[in-house]
C-alpha cells in the first residue's frame, strides 16, 4: 500500500463536471450536488485505513457543512474493486448504510473523474466555492491511519466554513495524506 500526499491548492481551478451512479439508484453531477455555498468533492474507499480511521468524524463534519453552512458533498470512490473486493458497488452501499453518510455515494467506474481531479490518493478532497473554483485541497485533520485524539485542528471543516462564508479558502493548507488510488 502506497502512501502519497496531495498537491498544494491550485486556487481558483474549475472543478470538472462528472455524471455518476450513486449507490442510492440516482445519478449525481457537479451541479446537482453543489450547495448553496459549495461543494466538497471527497475520493474515498471502504478499504483504505487513511480514510476509516476518519469515517465517523467526516460524516459529522458534512452533516454540520451541509445543515448550517450550506456546503454539500459528495464521496466519489475510484478505485478498480477487481483487485479490492471492499470497494465493491455493493460494499459501497453496506458501508454508506453502517455509517449513516449524508451525502451521496457514486462510483467512477472508468476512473475518468479521478483523472479529470488529478486525484491521487484516499483520502483526497477538493472544497469548491459556489462557482465551482477549488479554494481547499489539504487534509481531513491530524490524522493518518490511526484517528487523532479528540480536540484536534479540524482542517477540513474549517476551511470549508470559510468558504462558506468568504468564497475563499485558508491560504495555508496542509496536504492530506492516504493510499494510492487503485488504477486499472
Amino acid at each position: 500500500m502506497v502512501s502519497l500526499q496531495t498537491p498544494v491548492c491550485d486556487f481558483g481551478w474549475k472543478a470538472p463536471e462528472f455524471d455518476l451512479p450513486g449507490i442510492d439508484g440516482k445519478r449525481y453531477s457537479l451541479s446537482t450536488a453543489m450547495g448553496e455555498n459549495g461543494l466538497l468533492v471527497m475520493f474515498i474507499c471502504n478499504h483504505c485505513p487513511y480514510v476509516q480511521s476518519i469515517r465517523p468524524r467526516l460524516v459529522r463534519d458534512c452533516r454540520e457543512l451541509r445543515d448550517v453552512h450550506g456546503i454539500n458533498s459528495i464521496a466519489i470512490m475510484s478505485n478498480d474493486p477487481a483487485d479490492y473486493a471492499e470497494d465493491s458497488f455493493e460494499n459501497m452501499a453496506k458501508v454508506a448504510a453502517e455509517f449513516d453518510f449524508p451525502f451521496p455515494y457514486v462510483f467512477d467506474e472508468s476512473q475518468a473523474v479521478a483523472r479529470a481531479y488529478d486525484a491521487v490518493c484516499t483520502p483526497d478532497f477538493f472544497g469548491l466555492n459556489r462557482d465551482g473554483g477549488l479554494q481547499y485541497r489539504g487534509r481531513f485533520d491530524a490524522s493518518r491511519k490511526e484517528t487523532a485524539p479528540e480536540g484536534v485542528r479540524r482542517d477540513l471543516f474549517e476551511a470549508m466554513v470559510q468558504v462558506a462564508t468568504a468564497q475563499k479558502g485558508p491560504a495555508a493548507q496542509i496536504p492530506s495524506m492516504g493510499c494510492s488510488i487503485k488504477w486499472k
